[in-house]
């Protein structure tokens, strides 16, 4: 019989709100913290995260943490579930509260701008020694709180602390597969994240399943050759953290990163579409990292690249698909 674990849960937005729930049903003590007061406030006295979550009922054993050192005192398990370009500075906040051998779980999906570091490779740089787990998959959260059946990877180094984190969150409707490829699990669920906004823009311009096909496809070979340059095993890319992610977050209206290209696409501004969707939308932090780690390594990724200046106001949306379909002939199977 599994021990049951003290977990705190760094982040109170939809899937750090989710991940509490699942977690709290098989019995850990689970506390959770967010930035906001008032948002905490009203989870405690609704029992509801509204904002992120409306329409889900929270467990009452889940409990709400107002400081980094309540949600972290004595915990096994620091769980952060924050925005990509947010991380350092939480995590750096959480070390002081962080005690030896507690293990780090992280399930934002992102690259740092300006150091273009890994989300594992931040956390190594503000604290070397400890135990890191990357969690990722096709995972929405509107559908982890709701118990629908979902399947992800947990990320490590170390096999065993693979294990050990697969044990913790495993259930009979969140099924948890190990994965050694630390690189490969966290540049897939980052750089996915930008081809969803390419799906988005062309929904929102009008374009038909053929055309999205074509991006998802096409969209996995640049992840492919950017990964492998970056250390990433290319088989990763085939699976759940890669092609499986890919697929759900170009295809649901659950992604805010399709959703918002579909604003894109139908002429907002991008600042603008940002706004509407009124949470994090990855993929725009994320296509300005890849594009730039595409030039420092010489990787060619033109879906990335239009994405990129569509963002930037360089290139309007239907410029941009006009572009990529008017690229000079090639071989599909050309450096996958």
């Amino acid at each position: 019989m599994m021990q049951k674990k003290k977990i705190g849960v760094i982040g109170a937005g939809s899937f750090g709100t989710a991940l509490a729930m699942v977690l709290v049903g098989k019995g850990h003590e689970v506390r959770i913290w967010g930035r906001k007061r008032a948002q905490l406030d009203l989870m405690k006295e609704t029992r509801e995260n509204p904002h992120y979550l409306p329409g889900v009922r929270l467990p009452e054993e889940l409990n709400m943490a107002y400081t980094l050192e309540e949600a972290l005192q004595d915990a096994d398990v620091a769980l952060f579930s924050v925005p990509a370009q947010t991380f350092r500075s939480v995590f750096s906040q959480a070390k002081p509260f962080m005690r030896p051998g507690m293990i780090t779980v992280n399930v934002a999906k992102g690259i740092e701008k300006g150091t273009l570091l890994r989300l594992s490779q931040v956390a190594c740089e503000i604290m070397p020694e400890m135990r890191y787990v990357a969690l990722s998959g096709p995972s929405h959260a509107e559908e982890v709180a709701r118990n629908l059946p979902t399947t992800v990877a947990v990320a490590a180094e170390n096999e065993d602390l693979a294990g050990e984190v697969q044990e913790i969150f495993i259930t009979d409707r969140l099924r948890v597969y190990r994965n050694s490829d630390m690189a490969g699990v966290e540049l897939g669920g980052a750089l996915k994240n930008i081809i969803a906004l390419g799906a988005g823009v062309s929904d929102g311009l009008g374009y038909g399943d053929n055309a999205k096909a074509a991006l998802m496809t096409r969209g996995i070979t640049e992840m492919c050759r950017l990964g492998t340059c970056l250390g990433a095993d290319v088989e990763t890319f085939s699976g759940l953290t890669g092609i499986g992610d890919l697929i759900v977050t170009c295809t649901s209206m659950h992604s805010r990163n399709r959703r918002c290209g579909i604003l894109i696409g139908k002429g907002m501004p991008p600042e603008q579409a940002t706004q509407e969707i009124g949470m994090v939308v990855e993929g725009i932090s994320t296509a300005e990292a890849a594009w730039a780690l595409a030039q420092q390594h010489g990787i060619e990724m033109p879906i990335t690249e239009s994405i990129y200046k569509v963002i930037h106001g360089e290139m309007e949306a239907r410029d941009a698909v006009n572009y990529l379909m008017n690229r000079g002939m090639k071989n599909e199977m050309h450096i996958i």
